[in-house]
């Protein structure tokens, strides 16, 4: 397959109106014939693109120009066509690192964990997704059972630092003072200090520094 310039960002305006009209067979269109056949990686258009439209999905909600309904209409759209990358990604070799990734109590927003989850699956590490919403005592006792190298939590809304704070304080009591916890989502952009305070890391924007950052992470447990 020969690689060609992709305009990604042509590709995600396209797609976010795909969305707006409930149109999944033009999504799938733009992402798979536009994009995957015409040489793009997958984990880029699910950054790129996928994730650049749900973006934009978020601030159209939230300046009150598309309703719930028409949010949850592309959210749902964006899901199945994550699912199809995933079908078609390329997946590396198991490198023997286990990451356990869940939105942490109270979030629903599951999208930015669940990317997060697929960029590691594809490059190569064990990957256990929770998805949203994870009670905190549910997570502890499954971290209790599989001991994962690094434990990747997502919070959007920043009313869920709380419950951001409460599920390190948890994992940590399980897992050790030291364990490793990358940190996603938007909440921690209302408090910058907040990953140093509760020693986590802050997940890059770039679907590869993110991978390089857990699997530097996961060798150093």
């Amino acid at each position: 397959m020969s690689v060609i310039a992709i305009d990604f960002a042509g590709l995600a305006h396209r797609f976010v109106a795909a969305q707006l009209a409930g149109d999944r067979a033009e999504a799938l269109r733009v992402v798979v014939d536009d994009g995957v056949r015409r040489g793009a990686r997958v984990i880029d258009l699910q950054a790129h693109v996928i994730r650049a439209a749900q973006q934009q999905i978020g601030v159209l909600w939230q300046r009150n120009q598309i309703s719930i309904a028409q949010e949850h209409l592309a959210t749902g759209i964006a899901q199945v066509v994550t699912a199809r990358l995933f079908e078609l990604a390329p997946l590396a070799k198991r490198n023997g690192k286990r990451v356990a990734v869940a939105c942490v109590e109270g979030e629903r927003h599951e999208f930015p964990a669940r990317l997060i989850a697929d960029y590691l699956d594809q490059a190569g590490f064990t990957v256990r997704y929770f998805g949203a919403d994870l009670p905190t005592d549910h997570l502890v006792r499954e971290l209790a059972k599989d001991r994962p190298h690094v434990v990747a939590l997502s919070a959007t809304m920043s009313f869920h630092l709380p419950a951001l704070r409460a599920t390190i304080a948890a994992v940590r009591a399980e897992l050790g003072e030291h364990a490793p916890i990358i940190v996603g989502g938007h909440a921690l952009r209302w408090s910058p200090a907040l990953a140093a305070e509760l020693g986590v890391t802050t997940a890059a924007a770039e679907p590869d520094e993110v991978v390089a950052t857990i699997q530097r992470m996961a060798e150093a447990t």
